[in-house]
């Protein structure tokens, strides 16, 4: 019976000394999720091994309605839209979430620049990558997008 007893103090000591020690962790950012949205599914395929090699987090759709029916894009800190696609253009699927009063920051991937479709952009605040995707330059915009977030990117 003591020997229980003995026991019982000598867990209660280790209990009390563990929870001393534990203090309160600073809380970990992750890297927000971006939104890829292409219908071509190698461009898909290589952006999110691209950025996930960055340290992103990626979700990939494979067209605006899919975008649009998940209705997930607020839980994303950024989207990457293809301008040319079968369904609507990404500057259409911009203007249809802007319509539903989501703000998340969008860049527009382009082929082929014309000075209309940087002017529509430009009063739309949306940047603009042109391909082929050459260097660190999407990586680059969205970590321009990033500044002055309450989140950081990967470094």
């Amino acid at each position: 019976m003591q020997e229980c007893r003995d026991h019982s103090r000598l867990h209660h000591r280790c209990v009390d000394a563990n929870a001393a020690e534990m203090k309160p962790q600073p809380e970990v950012k992750t890297a927000p999720v971006i939104a890829v949205v292409d219908d071509d599914p190698a461009v898909c395929n290589s952006l999110k091994f691209s950025l996930e090699l960055e340290g992103f987090v990626v979700r990939i759709f494979h067209s605006p309605s899919e975008l649009l029916a998940a209705d997930q894009c607020r839980k994303c800190g950024c989207l990457i839209i293809d301008q040319r696609m079968p369904e609507m253009s990404g500057m259409e699927l911009i203007a249809h979430l802007r319509e539903r009063k989501v703000a998340t920051p969008a860049i527009l991937i382009v082929s082929h620049l014309n000075a209309a479709l940087g002017a529509r952009a430009a009063s739309a605040n949306v940047p603009i990558v042109e391909k082929p995707l050459l260097n660190n330059a999407l990586v680059e915009k969205i970590r321009e997008v990033y500044r002055g977030a309450s989140f950081a990117p990967p470094p």
